[in-house]
């Protein structure tokens, strides 16, 4: 079995020593950084991804093997910035003003950076304005609001309008999700795009940042 295959498998079941170890001793067996990021950590999150979209695997599992690839990507982090390695692209996600819920967009984020994609996370209660001066500061091209009351929905359609306002909306991509939200709403707020779940949130991020 190769190494980045060995990655893989432990990444799917969480195991982050064994993780750890193997990240290592493929940088001591001199394989390249973006190949043991690539074909190991991200490859093992993909599939995890995957079965989280069927339910095959539940939100425990992803957070077990999110926190593995975690420990490998430490590890790597130093040789892949060395080796000017870009990351997929990059996102601001946070949990709109008003509102405290956090599970659905620490997974969202978790399955973005299992796509090589870097994250800002803005934690809980972000107003519009902090979107999107983090995205102006950063040169996110996507930002990702996500809200579980219906009662803070209505906050992401000020996040649109402050893009606007800053002149960026043509530049940045808005993401929007949660429980409470729909297809339906995402249209008539003037957002891009709405998905339903953390791994179509993952894969719609990384076609956005093309």
């Amino acid at each position: 079995m190769s190494i980045y295959l060995e990655i893989s498998e432990n990444v799917q079941c969480g195991k982050a020593k064994i993780v750890k170890e193997l990240v290592q001793k493929a940088i001591d067996n001199g394989l390249p950084a973006a190949q043991i990021l690539n074909e190991g950590l991200i490859s093992g999150m993909n599939v995890i991804g995957e079965k989280f979209k069927n339910n095959e695997v539940y939100v425990p599992e992803v957070l077990i093997a999110a926190r593995a690839m975690d420990t490998g990507v430490k590890i790597l982090k130093p040789l892949l910035i060395e080796d000017g390695v870009q990351s997929t692209g990059k996102v601001c996600i946070g949990t709109v003003q008003g509102d405290m819920h956090d599970i659905g967009k620490n997974l969202v984020k978790m399955m973005m950076e299992g796509k090589g994609i870097e994250v800002i996370d803005l934690g809980t209660d972000v107003s519009p304005k902090t979107f999107v001066d983090t995205a102006i500061e950063h040169n996110c091209q996507v930002i990702c609001c996500s809200a579980l009351l219906t009662t803070t929905m209505e906050v992401m359609g000020d996040v649109v309008k402050e893009a606007e306002r800053a002149g960026i909306r043509d530049k940045v991509k808005i993401m929007v999700g949660g429980a409470p939200v729909t297809e339906e709403f995402c249209k008539q707020i003037g957002a891009d795009k709405y998905t339903s779940d953390a791994a179509s949130a993952a894969d719609a991020a990384v076609e956005l940042c093309r």
